[in-house]
């Protein structure tokens, strides 16, 4: 495999026009959220890439705005602040992003959601990066994105057929996920001029859709059973019904934690995402941007930017906003013991066993 190059990754992924205009952005710590050495690198490769592209633009014909940051939101897909600084000048975030064809955010904390939306109804597209390290340009950031993205399609392809998902995991437990109703998409490192989706992650490799959330009148979602999740070492069941977590059981202390967490917002108990990570240079180091790239996994809380109806205006509170993603991927301590869909054509289709697939 070549050392890795930012301009092959950037022009693999974006196929930039002559004329576009690129901003890498970041966020940068305040007041309780504290800088730490994998956050301060992740600043500093960022500037290494913006440098990188600044180089290549004569010869591609872009221009590479200089570094743009902001105060870091604190939380995970919460609405981004208005105001940033360019070059130590105050400038609005949002004037930045109207002057921006392709963006890449290098950031600590998610801005997926908030940038898909901005990118449906802008005229920009690009890369959310939360969490992302130096070691990845050596791992997923590596892959060969025209293999992810033919996996990629095989799994859309499997998911729009499909009308629920029956997962049995490591432990035992089972969950029922209702996809009808849903389109799936591809997150697959394609992201050219005019893509249906203007926003992907990088490191990206996956398929997923929202499952159906009870929204038609009359019709509960059909998604229940019970999801292991380890958390502060402790294994605890997220016991679900008609697609919300309704409650958590295991260890006391943990599980009034997390029943807390739920119960501070309602929102936050919507189960918003099925995953099938696909990527098979991601390795499972304890980062969710690539360890969910490599297998199963789903999400709870914000859904709308993932096709689903639960959006900021849902949460009580935008300090509440969340759309968190827990793994099930070969190298986590729990797994997936059989994935099987159920298809509009009434048969069925095991896809994965002992986490890994079985259809390529």
């Amino acid at each position: 495999m070549p050392d890795f190059d930012v301009i092959r990754l950037f022009t693999t992924v974006f196929s930039p026009r002559p004329g576009e205009k690129v901003t890498v952005l970041v966020d940068l710590p305040h007041g309780a959220l504290q800088d730490d050495d994998a956050w301060a690198d992740r600043r500093q490769m960022a500037e290494e890439w913006r440098h990188a592209l600044a180089e290549a633009a004569g010869q591609l014909g872009l221009t590479v705005h200089p570094l743009v940051s902001y105060l870091a939101t604190g939380q995970s897909n919460g609405p981004l602040p208005e105001g940033a600084w360019r070059e130590a000048q105050p400038v609005k975030l949002l004037d930045v992003l109207a002057d921006t064809d392709i963006a890449l955010a290098l950031t600590r904390y998610s801005a997926t959601a908030p940038l898909m939306t901005l990118g449906k109804r802008m005229r920009l597209r690009g890369a959310s990066m939360p969490g992302v390290s130096r070691r990845m340009q050596d791992t997923a950031l590596a892959a060969d994105y025209q293999q992810v993205a033919q996996k990629c399609q095989i799994l859309v392809a499997r998911l729009r057929r499909a009308t629920g998902a029956q997962v049995t995991f490591s432990t035992g437990d089972m969950l029922y996920l209702d996809l009808r109703y849903r389109e799936p998409h591809a997150d697959d490192g394609q992201c050219p001029p005019g893509a249906a989706h203007p926003f992907i992650n990088l490191p990206s490799g996956e398929a997923y859709i929202a499952p159906y959330e009870g929204e038609r009148p009359g019709e509960p979602s059909r998604t229940a059973g019970v999801i292991p999740a380890q958390h502060d070492g402790a294994l605890l069941r997220f016991q679900v019904r008609e697609n919300r977590v309704v409650d958590v059981l295991g260890d006391a202390a943990v599980a009034d934690e997390m029943r807390r967490f739920f119960a501070l917002d309602e929102a936050r108990r919507n189960i918003a995402e099925l995953g099938l990570g696909c990527n098979d240079r991601a390795v499972v180091s304890g980062n969710v941007l690539e360890d969910e790239k490599a297998g199963f996994h789903w999400a709870f809380g914000r859904s709308e930017h993932l096709g689903g109806t639960v959006g900021p205006e849902a949460f009580r509170d935008p300090a509440h906003i969340v759309h968190h993603d827990l793994v099930y991927a070969p190298g986590n301590p729990l797994g997936v013991a059989q994935l099987v869909l159920d298809y509009d054509d009434g048969s069925r289709e095991e896809i994965m066993r002992d986490s890994r697939y079985i259809i390529f």
